[in-house]
Parts: C-alpha cells; structure tokens; sequence
C-alpha cells in the first residue's frame, strides 16, 4: 500500500475564528468518514494486483498464444503458401495470355494502321487548306472590302441624325429639366431637409430625456439593490463558503493520508497474524516433522527400493545382451551351415603410403610422384 506524499505547504495566511473554529469539527467528522473508504480502496488495490498478477496476465498471455495460433499462424500460412503462389500463377498467366497478345496486336497491326491514317489525314489537311488559301481568302477579302464600304455609308449618315437628335434633345428636354431642378425642386428640397432635421431634433430630445429618466429608475430599482445584495450578503457568504470548501479539502488530505498510515498498519497487523497463525506453523511442521520424517523415508524405503531397481535393470540388461549375443551366434551357424564359410575378403592396392612412407612436405611420396 502506497503513501501519498503530503501537498506543499502553502504560505501561512491570518485566519480568523471562524476558520478555527471550523477545522477540527470538519476534520474529525471528515477522518470518521474516509478511514473506511480508504481501507476498503487499499484493499481493492491490493485484490486487484493480486488478481491482475496471478490470473488475468497469465490468461491474457495463454488468450493471446491461443489467438495468434487460431487467427494469426494459419492466415499467414495461407497467404504464404496459397495466396502468393496463386498470385504468381495469375500473374504469368496474365502476362502469357493478355499483355504479349496485345503488345503484338498494338506494335503489328494499330501503329502501321495508325501511321496509314495520320498519313491520310495529313493529306486531307493539306488539301482544305489550298482550298482555304487558293479560294475561300479571295472570296471573303471580296465580301469584306463591299460591307466595309456599305458600312461607311451607314456611319456618316448614323452620324448626321445622331447630330441632330442631339440638338432637339439639349433644346427641348435639357435646358427645361435644368431651369424646373434649380428654381423649383432645389428650394423645396431644402424646405423639406430643414423640417427633417427639425423634426429628427425634437425626436431626439425626447428619446434623451426618456432614456435618462428609465437609466436612473433602472440604477435605483435594480443596480444599487443588486449591488447591496451583492456587496452585503453574497460576498460574506461566498467567504464563508469558500472557508468551508478550503478546510474540507484540507480535511479530506489529512485524513486520506491518515488512513493511509492506518490501513497500513492494519494491513501489517493482518500480515504479521497471517504469518504467526498460519505459515510459521506451516514451516515448523515441515521444518520439525515432515524434513526428518521425509529424510527417514529417503533413507529407509526410497534408496533400497532404487538400489535394487537400479540392479534389477542391470541384471536386465545383461541377460538381454546374453540373449542377443546367443541369437547372433545361433544366426551364423546356421547360415554357415546352409552357405557355407565365406571367403577372406581380397586386399586392394589402393596406391596409398604405408605408415613408415606416409607424406611429408619435403618428399615426393605422393601417388603419381613416388618412386
């Protein structure tokens, strides 16, 4: 179980009574309510490191084995063994029965077939543009030199009518419109402008005189009572409050490293009794009794009975090899009595030095160099 390490110290503030106060009654009620909470969390820390060590990383070591020889191995196998093979067949299959064929089809029939029908058309391009240069030019150089002239008509008396619309419209339509905006509409709208803005101010002055009256009803209905309540009541509570919060959270640390240190005791204390109530005993029996009871029991029953087993293989074995020896014997005289004795093996010259000629550096006793 793992202490926590205490939080640093914070600098020293003035307190007042109220926090006094308040610390030791929020601190003892706080220890009573976390000492069990803090047990019960160490030992479900210590469960589940022991459950974690003992059962579920030995299960995931044997779950994960168990996939990967499952899902893993034969999917590997089969791309290795299957899939790639079969890939390489298709793939020379492909290459045999489809890219040959149409490499040949394209270098031996599209590209002359291709080459025949650029060359036409080449030649149809040459032949339509003699025609465009050697015919189609002149006619339309002829048809744009007779509309360029029937053009020029057309202006110079677009020109003359134009002049003289111009003249009708200055004379009979400006200078009227000209003569009506400045005599007539410039000193009406002016009229008009100066009752707007005369209006715009009147309108203004009473919108200014309501919004200040409804600006200082707002500040004494609502603005200085909030600010009262504000001022008043919710900032001594949110002190009080906040002290409150502050010493709880300093309870719960005191307290949860408090009962740490007793459920570390406690645990200790389990400990200790578990190992003098059961496993000190434990190893006293085996240590006092069962150690010389097994020592007698390896010495009187275990040694003898593995002697005799071991000369009772022994004597096994030769008989066996006996046996075996009197069956070869038996083999031979038998086939010597049927075959007859068979012949000495010839010896062979095989060219080689014998031990008193064997090879050295600085001789020649070699086979092809000896004398």
């Amino acid at each position: 179980m793992d202490l926590e390490k205490p939080p640093a110290p914070r600098p020293q503030e003035p307190e007042g009574c109220l926090v006094v106060a308040v610390r030791l009654p929020v601190r003892i009620v706080v220890l009573v309510l976390v000492v069990p909470v803090r047990m019960v969390w160490d030992a479900l820390v210590v469960a589940g490191r022991l459950l974690t060590d003992a059962v579920l990383r030995p299960v995931g070591r044997a779950s994960l084995w168990v996939g990967r020889a499952l899902f893993v191995w034969p999917f590997v196998g089969l791309w290795r063994y299957g899939v790639v093979p079969l890939a390489r067949a298709l793939a020379w299959l492909g290459n045999v029965l489809v890219v040959v064929p149409a490499v040949w089809l394209y270098r031996y029939l599209l590209t002359p077939s291709g080459h025949a029908l650029a060359w036409g058309v080449r030649g149809l391009g040459d032949g339509l543009a003699w025609v465009y240069a050697r015919v189609l030019t002149p006619v339309g150089h002829a048809v744009m030199w007779t509309l360029r002239g029937l053009g020029a008509g057309f202006a110079a008396l677009g020109r003359g009518v134009r002049a003289a619309a111009a003249w009708l419209a200055r004379y009979l339509v400006a200078a009227p419109a000209v003569w009506v905006y400045t005599w007539i509409l410039t000193p009406v709208g002016h009229a008009i402008s100066w009752c707007v803005k005369g209006l715009v101010w009147c309108l203004s002055m009473i919108v200014t005189g309501v919004g200040l009256g409804l600006y200082w009803v707002a500040r004494i209905l609502v603005v200085l009572p909030a600010l009262a309540v504000w001022r008043w009541v919710l900032v001594p509570v949110g002190h009080v409050l906040a002290v409150l919060g502050r010493e709880t959270a300093d309870a719960l640390g005191h307290a949860w490293r408090i009962a740490g240190h007793l459920s570390l005791a406690v645990g200790r204390f389990l400990g200790t009794a578990f190992r003098w109530i059961f496993v000190e005993p434990v190893r006293w029996a085996y240590r006092t009794v069962l150690t010389p009871v097994g020592h007698v029991i390896r010495d009187t029953v275990l040694r003898p009975a593995a002697e005799a087993a071991r000369g009772v293989g022994r004597v096994t074995r030769q008989v066996l090899a006996a046996a075996r020896e009197s069956a070869r014997q038996a083999r031979a005289d038998f086939r010597r009595m049927l075959l007859g004795k068979p012949g000495q093996p010839q010896m062979v010259d095989r060219r080689e030095p014998t031990s008193a000629e064997t090879r050295t550096l600085g001789r020649s006793t070699t086979a092809l160099t000896k004398d």
